[in-house]
C-alpha cells in the first residue's frame, strides 16, 4: 500500500502526567526496557463474573472507569489478599464459590482510592454495600508497546526540540519513507527504530538525503537506510491497481493519489489520453481499467519496465500502451502516429458469469465495442518541476490536419493538463498570474486567469488551474488545464 502521514507536528500529549513514560532525554541508543512504569490505582472486583457487564455500564454511567486510550479497563482481578477484606455482607460459602472462578476488575480512575470513602461515588458505595464489588489496589504496569511513537519521541527529544517533533512521513509498501530536517539528524536512528516498532506493516525505514532529481533525471533521489531491512522492492496498491517496483529507481509520490482520481474522472470511456511523463503508470492504469485508451510514455528505462509489468498485472493490455521515450518526441509522435494509424476495435472479453445467465435464457450483457480515437482527448504532463518547459512541442502539433477536428468532425482539439510548482501567494490569482504567463511564453499564445469557464475572457479555451497541494511553505503544486488552441495546434 502507498499512504502519507501529516508533516512535522507539534507534540500533543493528552496523558496525565502518571501515565507518560519515562523521561530519558540523554538517550541515543534505544532501550526499550527503560519505558516501564508502574501505575497505582484502585480497582473494584467483580465477585460474580455475569455482573461484569451491569457493573460497567454503571461505572461508566458514573464516569468512575479509567479512560486511557488503547486500554481495556476490564483486567484480571490480582490476588485477593491485595484487594482487602470483602465485603462485610458476603458469607464464607459465597467467598469460597465467587474465589474459584477466574475474577475481573474494573479499573477505577485515578483520583478514587479503595482506603478512602470520600473518593467514593454514590454509584461505587451502592455497588460494594451490595456485595457485587469489592475495591482494593491495582498495580498497572505500562511498558514500551503501550505509548505510541509521538509518546515515546517526546520522552526522548530534548525540550527545545518539542514544538514540532518529527512525525511527517510516507509509507510506500513496506518502506517508510522520512524527510527529516537537519535538526533532528543526530536522532534519526532513534526516530526510525521507534517508527519500525510502532508501524507493523513497515520492515525498512529511510530518509531522503538528496532532493528528488537533484542527481537523476528521472525524479529518483539519494536515501540511507535508518531501520530494518534494506529491501526496496514493494508493492503498492492504489484506486484498485497493483504496482510493484524497486522504489529507489522509480518516482512514486503516495501523496498524489487523490489527484491521481481527480484527474481520471476527468475521463471520458473510449477516450483517448497520452501520458508524457507517466512514470510507473498512476495515472495511465485506473485509466486503462475505466476502459480508456491510454498512450504511457517515460523516458526512464526501468519505470517503462515496471509500466509493462503493470499493464499486463492489471489486465489493461487491451487499453493501454507504454512508451520510452522523449516527453517532446512523445508529444509530436504520439499526435501524428494517431491520425496515421488504422483504427483499433476492441471487445472486451465478457465475463463468464455473464455467459452463464445468457445460456440459461436470462437477458444477455451485450459486450460493448470501443474504437480508438485517431486524436487525443487528454495529454497529461506530471513533471512539475519542468513540464511547462516542454509546452513548445504543440507548437504545430497538428498542422496540415486540421480536417480531422471541428468544423470538419466532430473532434475537438486535446486538453492539455501540466502540472507545475509556484510560490505560495496569500492571494491564489498571483500564482495563477505567473502560471499563465509561464504556459503562454512556452506555446507563443496569451492565456490569462480569466479565461475560465464563466469569466471574462477566452472561455474556448476551458481553462482550469486546479491547487494539489502544498509542498513546502513557499511551495505550492498546481494543475493547470485548457484545450489546445488552434493558433498553436496549426501553426
Amino acid at each position: 500500500m502507498g499512504s502519507e502521514h501529516s508533516a512535522q507536528g507539534t507534540l500533543r500529549n493528552d496523558l496525565l502526567v502518571m501515565f507518560r513514560p519515562p523521561v530519558n532525554r540523554a538517550m541515543r541508543v534505544l532501550d526499550r526496557s527503560f519505558f516501564r512504569k508502574t501505575c497505582p490505582l484502585s480497582a473494584a472486583t467483580v465477585f460474580d463474573n455475569s455482573n461484569i457487564s451491569r457493573v460497567r455500564g454503571a461505572l461508566s454511567q458514573s464516569h468512575d472507569i479509567l479512560s486511557l486510550p488503547r486500554l481495556n479497563p476490564i483486567q484480571t482481578a490480582p490476588p485477593q489478599g491485595s484487594l482487602g477484606e470483602l465485603n462485610a455482607s458476603q458469607t464464607k460459602d459465597e467467598s469460597k464459590a465467587r474465589i474459584s472462578s477466574p475474577r475481573k476488575c474494573l479499573l477505577l480512575r485515578e483520583d478514587i482510592k479503595h482506603n478512602d470513602t470520600k473518593t467514593w461515588s454514590p454509584t461505587i458505595n451502592a455497588l460494594v454495600e451490595e456485595g457485587t464489588v469489592g475495591l482494593g489496589p491495582y498495580d498497572l504496569i505500562l511498558n514500551y508497546d503501550y505509548w505510541t511513537y509521538s509518546d515515546i519521541i517526546g520522552s526522548i527529544l530534548p525540550e527545545d526540540a518539542l514544538t514540532e517533533i518529527p512525525v511527517g512521513f510516507t509509507e510506500v509498501g513496506h518502506v517508510l519513507h522520512l524527510n527529516l530536517r537537519e535538526q533532528y539528524l543526530p536522532y534519526k536512528h532513534l526516530i526510525a527504530e521507534i517508527l519500525l516498532d510502532k508501524n507493523s506493516r513497515i520492515r525498512t525505514v529511510i530518509n531522503k538525503t538528496e532532493d528528488v532529481g537533484s542527481h537523476s533525471e528521472f525524479r529518483t533521489f539519494q536515501y540511507e537506510v535508518l531501520a530494518g531491512v534494506k529491501d526496496m522492492n514493494v508493492e503498492v496498491r492504489e484506486h484498485d491497481c497493483l504496482f510493484r517496483f524497486d522504489y529507489s529507481r522509480v518516482y512514486w509520490n503516495s501523496r498524489l493519489d487523490t489527484e491521481h482520481r481527480r484527474l481520471v474522472e476527468k475521463f471520458d470511456e473510449g477516450q483517448m489520453v497520452c501520458d508524457v511523463m507517466a512514470g510507473v503508470g498512476p495515472f495511465a492504469i485506473p485509466a486503462g481499467k475505466k476502459r480508456i485508451f491510454v498512450h504511457a510514455n517515460d523516458l526512464n528505462p526501468y519505470a517503462w519496465e515496471v509500466m509493462e509489468d503493470a499493464i499486463r498485472r492489471n489486465k489493461v493490455t487491451q487499453f493501454v500502451k507504454a512508451f520510452n521515450m522523449d516527453g517532446r518526441e512523445f508529444i509530436r509522435r504520439s499526435a501524428i502516429d494517431l491520425i496515421k494509424s488504422r483504427t483499433a476495435r476492441i471487445e472486451p472479453k465478457v465475463q463468464s458469469s455473464k455467459i452463464d445467465h445468457a445460456k440459461k435464457g436470462s437477458p444477455a450483457s451485450i459486450s460493448k465495442i470501443y474504437v480508438r480515437p485517431t486524436t487525443v482527448d487528454h495529454y497529461v504532463m506530471n513533471l512539475p518541476a519542468t513540464a511547462i518547459e516542454f509546452l513548445d512541442a504543440f507548437i504545430g502539433v497538428y498542422t496540415g490536419h486540421e480536417s480531422s477536428f471541428a468544423p470538419y468532425t466532430s473532434r475537438k482539439l486535446p486538453i492539455i493538463h501540466v502540472y507545475c510548482f509556484s510560490g505560495n501567494s496569500e492571494d491564489e490569482r498571483e500564482d495563477q498570474i505567473d502560471i499563465c504567463k509561464r504556459i503562454s511564453g512556452k506555446i507563443g499564445f496569451t492565456i490569462t486567469p480569466d479565461d475560465r469557464i464563466g469569466c471574462p475572457g477566452n472561455e474556448e479555451l476551458e481553462l482550469e488551474i486546479y491547487n494539489v497541494r502544498l509542498v513546502s511553505p513557499k511551495k505550492q503544486m498546481f494543475c493547470a488545464s485548457f484545450r489546445l488552441p488552434r493558433e498553436v495546434a496549426f501553426r
